[in-house]
C-alpha cells in the first residue's frame, strides 16, 4: 500500500514535477455541465458492461488532507469500494479548488495491472487538466482503465453492477 501511495500522489504544490502544474481555472461549484456529467456517467456504464471491475468517480472542492491519496483511501473506504467481490474498484479522486487528484485503486487490481500503469494515468490526467479538459480527462482515464481491467477482471454472466455509476461530489 506504501507504493501505490507514492505513485499516485500529485498535488500543485509538487514543484519537482515534470508535469509541471495544472489551473483549473475561477473555482466553481459545478466543474461539469449536466452533458458532460451524463457523458461520465455513460462512460462508466460502458466500461463495466465488459469487465467486472467498478469505476467510481469522487469529486469536491477541497482536498480535507495534504495527501490525496489520504483522502482518496477515505473516499473509497466511505463508499464502501473494498467490498467488490473480486476487489477491482477503481477510484477517480478529484480536488478541483485545491487542484489535487488522485486514482485509487482496490488490491486486486493495483496489483494486478502495477505501479507504472497508475502512474502513466495520473500523468494523462493532469495533462488534460492542465488544458482545461476535465471532462474528457476524466472520461479517458475511465476508458484506459476499464480496458486494462478487461485483460484482468473479464465480464461474465454472473456479474452484477455493485456500485452505483454516478458521480459523486464532496463539499
Amino acid at each position: 500500500m506504501q507504493a501505490q501511495k507514492k505513485l499516485l500522489r500529485w498535488t500543485s504544490q509538487n514543484k519537482n514535477s515534470k508535469l509541471g502544474l495544472f489551473s483549473f481555472g475561477p473555482p466553481k461549484h459545478d466543474l461539469f455541465t449536466e452533458e458532460e456529467k451524463k457523458q461520465i456517467v455513460e462512460a462508466i456504464r460502458e466500461q463495466e458492461k465488459r469487465t467486472s471491475g467498478e469505476i467510481r468517480v469522487f469529486v469536491e472542492k477541497k482536498c480535507k488532507y495534504v495527501d490525496p491519496v489520504d483522502r482518496a483511501r477515505e473516499v473509497f473506504m466511505g463508499l464502501e469500494m473494498e467490498h467488490t467481490a473480486h476487489r477491482n474498484g477503481v477510484l477517480i479522486y478529484v480536488a478541483y479548488k485545491d487542484r489535487q487528484l488522485a486514482i485509487f485503486g482496490d488490491e486486486g487490481i493495483y496489483r494486478d495491472l502495477g505501479e507504472q500503469f497508475w502512474h502513466a494515468e495520473v500523468a494523462k490526467m493532469i495533462g488534460e487538466f492542465t488544458e482545461h479538459h476535465f471532462a474528457e480527462g476524466i472520461i479517458d482515464i475511465i476508458q484506459d482503465i476499464g480496458s486494462a481491467l478487461i485483460n484482468h477482471f473479464p465480464y461474465d454472466s454472473t456479474d452484477k453492477n455493485e456500485l452505483p455509476d454516478d458521480i459523486v461530489f464532496g463539499d
